[in-house]
């Protein structure tokens, strides 16, 4: 579902998230960055992501907006952790009050160990570096974005029922 242009300015520093159950990845890209890198996974708790650590990169890097991805099904269904993804991006929205849209994610952690294995092969990664691999998987979403921010959701336009629920301010 395409609505229009992203609220995002273009030619700004976007974050970008791959929301999973355990860790978020993040990364940051702009259109003069040349693409976008991986920069941290941020553990999730019980009561939550590591809010402290993603405030952390938030003032590092003063992004214009947020990029979430949106963990699709293959064939465009809903599915638990998309519920959870839809519900951080609100968190976000809350918190810092910046645009935030959602990309399809679809094989984007696919992608990202593709890249993780090729850099191994090229000895520019090691094992111990797997950990890294949601932040890649980030990077691989906010490139989607740039790419074509025309395709993004924005956030005021998601029509599953359960992300609905808008989380009060952390």
């Amino acid at each position: 579902m395409s609505v229009g242009p992203s609220t995002i300015r273009s030619d700004g520093t976007v974050l970008g998230f791959d929301v999973g159950a355990r860790r978020i990845g993040v990364a940051v890209g702009s259109a003069f960055g040349h693409g976008a890198r991986a920069l941290a996974v941020i553990d999730v708790h019980g009561h939550g992501p590591d809010w402290i650590a993603l405030d952390r990169l938030r003032s590092e890097w003063r992004p214009d907006g947020l990029i979430v991805g949106d963990p699709m099904t293959l064939d465009g269904g809903d599915q638990p952790i998309r519920v959870r993804a839809h519900t951080f991006a609100r968190e976000l929205h809350a918190r810092y009050q910046l645009p935030v849209v959602l990309v399809d994610e679809r094989l984007s952690s696919i992608e990202a160990a593709q890249r993780f294995a090729a850099d191994r092969a090229e000895g520019r990664k090691r094992r111990r570096d797997a950990e890294a691999l949601d932040a890649v998987a980030a990077a691989v979403i906010v490139e989607r974005w740039l790419a074509a921010p025309g395709d993004a959701i924005e956030l005021s336009q998601l029509n599953c029922p359960a992300a609905d629920q808008t989380p009060g301010k952390p």
